[in-house]
């Protein structure tokens, strides 16, 4: 079977866990016998055609239908929310050889792009909502549009032509990583294939770290205790009021330490925390990261540098980097957002809080690093779930089981 994979763009600068589960799904795709690639515009990108983790990623030109954005715009909505559209898209997709089904990761003009060519190839293609249909915030979609303010969107015309209103209407399959999610586009589209197919996690490699290396490579002192988060820099991960939180966490434990990594899609907030470091004058108590490659072992090093991993998200589809952080032996303490409540079990394998609630986060977090048995029984049950029910082939099987069968059911096929 031939599967071409469409994302929005797809670049190692500005990985995220959609970019996770592509290329992890995909190389076992391929080793399963499947012929599957990436395509996508060249946002950020500096290279058409390259390997990543041993899949082809083929990129070509796009462009933003509006006139008068300003000239920084562009890398804004590249980075995050831009609705493009690609005419090169449209051709590569129309060309490509024997294609049996398209998996769109987007939608908007680009989903709709799938759309119209598995359309007019009579071809099924499948959607995967990561989090940006259903369950996000209105601040968040806010932010999204804000760098089109005051710029004339003459694009709706090519949204209408290739149907990107009804990207999910005309899909064979509905793919949610996140449970809320799922259970929103079922009751909007009660007759359709809807399904849960979480993220995954790579155990095995996540398993064995240098911690102790980290710390010297990065000027961490081996005694500090280490609180960990792993996400875009960006206000949906909402690292600033880990920092705010700080001062308070030191003055019970003056070897706390925080450390933030994470590629970073909003340059103002990344200002914004350096600046919270510096004003709270907890600089020296901060290490902040731009990025680690996914695929490099220095991330994996990070996260057995830690002592906790925190996820404060205020908007969190699922949360891979939990899953990377129960496999690395962490024990896990999070915002009660999203889809983390669907599969973290609260006092079993992890700690939630109320989002953006301080007394009760260090609450917890004091109390789970004053308890080392608790923390250790909480990565231990974390690391079982990671290794019994997320492994990456698994969730890979169940993806190649929809692939079938909507192929097999596909009434336009010829």
């Amino acid at each position: 079977m031939n599967i071409v994979q469409v994302p929005r763009r797809f670049v190692k600068s500005d990985w995220g866990g959609t970019e996770t589960v592509i290329i992890e799904t995909s190389r076992r795709l391929l080793g399963m016998g499947y012929r599957t690639e990436i395509v996508c515009p060249n946002a950020l990108a500096d290279r058409d055609v390259e390997l990543i983790g041993g899949v082809r990623v083929s990129r070509v030109s796009y462009f933003y239908p509006y006139w008068g954005l300003r000239g920084e715009v562009r890398r804004q909505l590249d980075q995050k929310g831009g609705n493009l559209f690609s005419f090169a898209l449209m051709k590569a997709l129309k060309r490509y050889p024997a294609l049996d089904l398209i998996h769109l990761h987007t939608a908007k003009r680009t989903g709709g792009i799938g759309r119209h060519v598995a359309l007019k190839r009579r071809i099924p293609y499948v959607v995967s909502l990561h989090g940006g249909v259903y369950d996000v915030p209105a601040e968040e979609a806010h932010a999204w549009a804000a760098p089109t303010d005051g710029a004339f969107e003459w694009g709706k015309a090519l949204g209408w032509w290739v149907g990107s209103r009804r990207v999910l209407d005309d899909a064979a399959a509905i793919l949610c990583v996140g449970q809320q999610e799922c259970l929103q586009a079922q009751r909007r589209f009660p007759q359709k294939r809807v399904l849960h197919l979480p993220n995954g996690v790579d155990a095995e490699r996540f398993a064995r770290g240098d911690g102790p290396g980290f710390r010297r490579r990065r000027g961490i002192p081996p005694q500090a205790r280490v609180v960990l988060t792993v996400g875009r820099i960006d206000p949906q991960k909402n690292q600033l009021f880990a920092v705010r939180a700080l001062p308070e966490l030191l003055a019970h434990d003056p070897d706390a330490h925080l450390v933030l990594i994470g590629h970073v899609t909003n340059d103002a907030y990344y200002n914004q925390i350096a600046r919270a470091a510096q004003d709270e004058g907890v600089e020296r108590h901060v290490t902040i990261i731009r990025g680690i490659d996914a695929a490099s072992q220095e991330l994996v090093d990070a996260y057995h540098a830690a002592d906790v991993f925190l996820l404060p998200s205020v908007h969190e589809p699922f949360g891979i980097v939990i899953l990377e952080a129960w496999a690395a032996g962490l024990p896990v303490i999070a915002s009660r957002v999203g889809g983390i409540p669907s599969f973290v079990s609260e006092g079993r394998d992890g700690v939630l809080f109320r989002p953006n609630d301080e007394g009760e986060f260090l609450r917890a977090l004091r109390g789970l690093m004053e308890n080392r048995e608790r923390m250790r029984a909480l990565a231990d049950a974390g690391r079982e779930k990671a290794r019994r029910q997320y492994g990456w082939d698994r969730i890979t099987g169940r993806l190649s089981d929809i692939y079938e069968e909507v192929v097999r059911e596909n009434p336009l096929r010829p």
